[in-house]
């Protein structure tokens, strides 16, 4: 019997397709509160950071098939920065792409739920916040939410035992994400506050 990462492989790049086209649809029908061709640019960019920053380090994990990576680091920055829109964006097709890229085709439609929740969430608690304090409460939650997730679906496809071997990994993953994406968000916001006008 295969395994549902397997079935939905050869669906993951259409799924990112499909998501990528009712993301530009909402952007321009919401042109009157976003600026539509910065919000665009600035949403594929931090999207390609956070796919580069999911392949560059991939460790497998063989008990799922999985792997931990680099990617929480930037989708945390750029929904720090940029808010929930773009953090859901970027967290979730970027994280998604950087599947399909790195040859984990089937992980890519359930990365892209868990990860854009992730950067929605912490889009939407972080947003506009110089704050340190605010901005680590908002990267707990949202790691809290990505471990939780792709746990929460392992134990569905391969059982709590295999589930718990990827808890320790996704939590470094996730305090990494914090602890980076916290200090570039920080500096960025410092060093260049008109960022945030972009969109």
């Amino acid at each position: 019997m295969s395994s549902l990462t397997e079935v939905l492989g050869p669906y993951g790049p259409y799924v990112l397709a499909g998501v990528t086209v009712l993301y530009v649809v909402y952007v321009y029908v919401n042109r009157k509160k976003f600026r539509s061709a910065s919000m665009l640019a600035v949403s594929a960019i931090m999207a390609a950071l956070v796919a580069v920053a999911t392949t560059i380090i991939r460790i497998p994990t063989p008990a799922t098939n999985g792997y931990i990576n680099l990617g929480d680091t930037m989708v945390m920055f750029a929904a720090m920065v940029f808010g929930p829109v773009v953090g859901f964006f970027a967290g979730g097709v970027g994280s998604a792409l950087g599947d399909i890229i790195g040859g984990y085709p089937g992980w890519a439609p359930i990365t892209l739920v868990v990860k854009g929740l992730e950067g929605l969430v912490v889009g939407y608690l972080a947003r506009r916040s110089d704050s340190t304090g605010n901005l680590v409460v908002a990267g707990v939650v949202g790691g809290a939410i990505m471990v939780l997730g792709y746990f929460l679906f392992e134990v569905y496809m391969y059982g709590l035992p295999a589930a718990l071997t990827e808890v320790p990994g996704n939590t470094l993953q996730a305090v990494t994400g914090i602890l980076v994406g916290t200090a570039l968000a920080k500096a960025i916001k410092k060093r260049y506050p008109e960022i945030e006008d972009l969109i």
